[in-house]
């Protein structure tokens, strides 16, 4: 079938719109999952990985090797879950790990800032039946847009609002949530969304190359190395300036590794003084 995107700014009704058309589609509706299923699998602290799946990494954590290999498993969760098909994703960065895969449907909700600090306070008020005063809702709100920002600028170098990432964009001030779910279902069903086996590929060869950053990452010999991974039906290449014999070992032990290959990176020397 399909697999959907769903970014959505505070506010904007991503969470009510994503659930919904999972229920539409018979679709897994993977936001919290995604956490859950990485500790599941590989052990790591819930709260951390929460933390760093939507905040951008503090400056001392973006030179910490956990942090890098917390990143890289929250990564690779939501490629393999990918591998499974038929899901809507609310969190995790697919707008960019799942780009260039043609029945991915990446979708952006988004509305004006006032509009979504109203709809965030009235959705805490129904659900705790407390109302947050409207200068810490549009705080929280506003925090919220840059932390979001910013962990996709860092992880990935692009904007979160660029146009480019997304297949649609809806402002959902004057649509209501029940028109966007039918329209969503709708291209979902179209048969341009159908899964076909290049798309299967491009998403497992993405998976087997974060899987193998994953075991990088937590081997005591490479851990410490930056090496850039790219697979493609089995065949892994390794791109690093050091260490990369040892990583073509551990590398060659993850499954669904075929062979792997390596390529020199070299430092140009640094050129002489000249007072």
């Amino acid at each position: 079938m399909a697999i959907i995107v769903v970014s959505h700014q505070k506010g904007a009704g991503g969470p009510e719109i994503g659930m919904a058309l999972s229920q539409r589609l018979g679709y897994r509706y993977v936001d919290q999952e995604l956490l859950q299923d990485a500790v599941r699998r590989y052990g790591l602290d819930e709260d951390k990985l929460s933390h760093l799946d939507e905040s951008k990494p503090t400056f001392f954590e973006r030179f910490d090797t956990e942090t890098r290999h917390h990143i890289t498993v929250l990564q690779t969760t939501l490629l393999e879950l990918a591998e499974l098909d038929n899901a809507v994703f609310m969190r995790g960065g697919g707008q960019w790990l799942l780009r260039g895969v043609p029945h991915v449907l990446r979708v952006r909700v988004i509305a004006p800032f006032e509009h979504r600090v109203k709809q965030w306070i009235k959705r805490v008020a129904s659900m705790t039946g407390e109302t947050p005063h409207p200068r810490a809702a549009a705080e929280f709100v506003r925090r919220d847009d840059l932390e979001k920002a910013g962990r996709m600028r860092y992880l990935y170098e692009v904007d979160i609002a660029d146009p480019m990432l997304y297949e649609l964009i809806v402002n959902t001030e004057q649509v209501r949530y029940d028109a966007v779910v039918q329209m969503l279902e709708a291209l979902a069903h179209r048969p341009e969304m159908a899964t076909s086996e290049a798309g299967r590929q491009t998403i497992g060869s993405r998976a087997l190359a974060s899987r193998v950053q994953v075991a990088l990452a937590t081997h005591p010999d490479t851990r410490r190395y930056r090496i850039t991974v790219e697979a493609q039906a089995g065949i892994v290449t390794l791109e690093g300036t050091t260490a990369l014999e040892r990583a073509v070992e551990v590398a060659r032990g993850v499954p669904g590794v075929r062979d792997v290959r390596t390529q020199q990176v070299e430092i140009p020397p640094i050129p002489p003084f000249v007072a």
